[in-house]
């Protein structure tokens, strides 16, 4: 997360339904015939990881956000509240400087305090490249130090961020950023106990009995590998009496039509649809739609094993971009309102500054569906490579919508054109994320949602190098203007705008991705489910404010 959020939060739609499945009941509890409130989820992948410095994706950061708490938290209104944070921080005339009081009863799952070392000791670990952290680049160009501790010119002990006193929190930026704190509610800004981390060494956060909460849930049952895991109420938490749930069960269903049927039997109070099930709950009142941020997209490995592979050709990435009917996917396959996406911004995030008018709009259509044009990028392509045919892997997951997306998709690709095979290889969530960190992958449908509302939060993912790049995307030109948009462009919104829109435009001019869709939700959701926090940058949800009410 870079220089940030200049744009600030204007255009963002406010999420009003349920992301994922939840299903509730009042029951009889133990404490003294006091009613229990208890949730059972449905989620579609696994936790990859709960250490906060390593997690980078929507599961992991959901499941953080409800069981820890950095300086900030988002409330229902999706606006940061402070959390670990006393008080509004004091903030440096230059506005460099901030200086944060942490909570006197703030205290982790073990009893221990929380304390200012442990948010220094985390994030220092986070720009360690040792750590090997893909989420490290979220501090380079906003905390002072970061990026040169990143890239190993400088130690972790460096970094603008260190303890006053085991209360007071102290934080030296880069520059000016007036939309800090929307920052540091974020899975990479959490604390971390030093002394618990290191004696567990490699153990640490690779089940719930090996980490440590300071949310407003603890996380238990999860072996780190496993198809569930449950929330419980932490009553260590300094806000306990807010939270209304005793407990949260989830279980991982990959296949909609299992959780369709639990959803009808009335077992399910929530849960997302796709597909032609979109279709048999139509005039259902039960049925939402709801946006979000998140835009998918097909990431290109231009290099494997150390070898260039053939979509280090310009001419082939086009050809593959341009050669899927993006409409008839979003319609036919997904069916829940997910819109075609010809750029990478997501629409209704964020507005220019000066004229008000969206991204997207203004951007408009940069990588669209084109079989012919498609047909003649191939022929050069495969000239240029010196080939007649190509046999590519196309990486999934292994949900019942992955694999169906993925068929189509190859379906395609190898009509549209000729001389191309596309192989499926499906693998669970967890399997995936190993697999693209380690760039042995030729083609995967990736996604994006929003960190926080501004267009350099996608812009940046495919910076030569940051972390999440995983695709040896490099164009010195697209560089030059991020670097621009994060250094001299922030004292000019309307110049840090343009340079944005010309960096989203060279990018897709050389297809080193391909848009597909933006992501809505379709949404079954029963009446009794109150005030879950629906994020449309960020975790996607919380439970904190949640309760069942029938």
């Amino acid at each position: 997360m870079k220089n940030i959020k200049l744009m600030s939060l204007l255009g963002i739609t406010l999420v009003s339904s349920a992301v994922l499945a939840a299903c509730g009941s009042n029951t009889e509890g133990s404490k003294g015939g006091s009613t229990t409130q208890e949730l059972n989820l449905i989620e579609t992948a696994e936790i990859p990881t709960m250490d906060s410095v390593l997690n980078t994706d929507t599961v992991g950061s959901t499941v953080m956000n409800n069981v820890m708490e950095g300086l900030y938290r988002l409330n229902l209104k999706n606006e940061p509240e402070l959390a670990m944070a006393a008080e509004v921080p004091t903030i440096s005339e230059d506005g460099l400087t901030y200086t944060f009081k942490i909570r006197e009863d703030a205290n982790w799952s073990n009893g221990e305090p929380v304390t200012a070392n442990d948010f220094v000791f985390a994030w220092r670990r986070l720009v360690n490249p040792e750590t090997g952290s893909q989420s490290a680049y979220m501090m380079e160009d906003v905390i002072k130090n970061a990026t040169e501790i990143n890239k190993g010119e400088l130690k972790p002990e460096e970094l603008g961020v260190k303890e006053i006193d085991d209360k007071t929190l102290e934080i030296q930026l880069v520059a000016e950023l007036p939309y800090f704190k929307d920052l540091l509610s974020l899975s990479m800004f959490l604390p971390q106990n030093e002394d618990y981390v290191t004696e567990k060494g490699n153990k640490y956060a690779s089940s719930s009995d090996n980490a440590l909460y300071n949310g407003p849930f603890v996380l238990t049952k999860w072996d780190g590998t496993g198809l569930s895991w449950s929330y419980e109420k932490n009553d260590t938490y300094w806000d306990a009496e807010t939270v209304k749930l005793d407990e949260i069960n989830v279980d991982v269903v990959k296949e909609t039509s299992t959780a369709i049927n639990l959803y009808d039997a009335g077992e399910i109070d929530s849960m997302k649809l796709t597909g032609e099930y979109v279709q048999t709950k139509q005039g259902d009142p039960d049925l939402k739609s709801a946006p979000t941020s998140s835009v998918f997209y097909f990431k290109y490995n231009q290099e494997r094993n150390g070898q260039p592979t053939p979509l280090a050709n310009e001419n082939i990435r086009k050809a593959i971009s341009m050669a899927f009917d993006k409409e008839a996917y979003a319609k036919t396959i997904l069916q829940n309102g997910s819109l075609p996406a010809n750029g990478l911004v997501p629409s209704g995030i964020v507005k220019n500054p000066s004229t008000d008018e969206d991204f997207r709009d203004e951007n408009g259509d940069l990588l669209i569906y084109d079989k012919e044009a498609a047909k003649e990028y191939m022929k050069k392509g495969l000239a240029e490579l010196g080939v007649d045919s190509l046999k590519l892997e196309l990486l999934s997951d292994d949900s019942e919508n992955a694999k169906k997306s993925s068929e189509y998709m190859q379906g395609q690709l190898m009509q549209n054109l000729p001389g191309l095979e596309i192989n499926i290889r499906s693998v669970p969530f967890k399997v995936r994320i190993d697999v693209n960190s380690r760039q042995d992958y030729d083609i995967q449908m990736a996604g994006w949602g929003a960190d926080f509302a501004d267009p350099i939060n996608f812009l940046e993912l495919f910076e030569t190098t940051n972390s999440n790049n995983k695709a040896s995307i490099s164009i010195p030109e697209y560089d030059a203007l991020l670097e621009k948009v994060n250094t001299t462009d922030l004292n000019d919104l309307d110049k840090r705008w343009s340079d944005m829109i010309e960096a989203e435009k060279l990018l897709l001019d050389q297809a080193a991705i391909a848009p597909i869709y933006q992501r809505y939700n379709a949404i079954l959701e029963k009446p009794y489910v109150k005030n879950i926090g629906k994020h449309l940058v960020g975790p996607e949800y919380s439970f904190k404010w949640a309760s069942i009410e029938k």
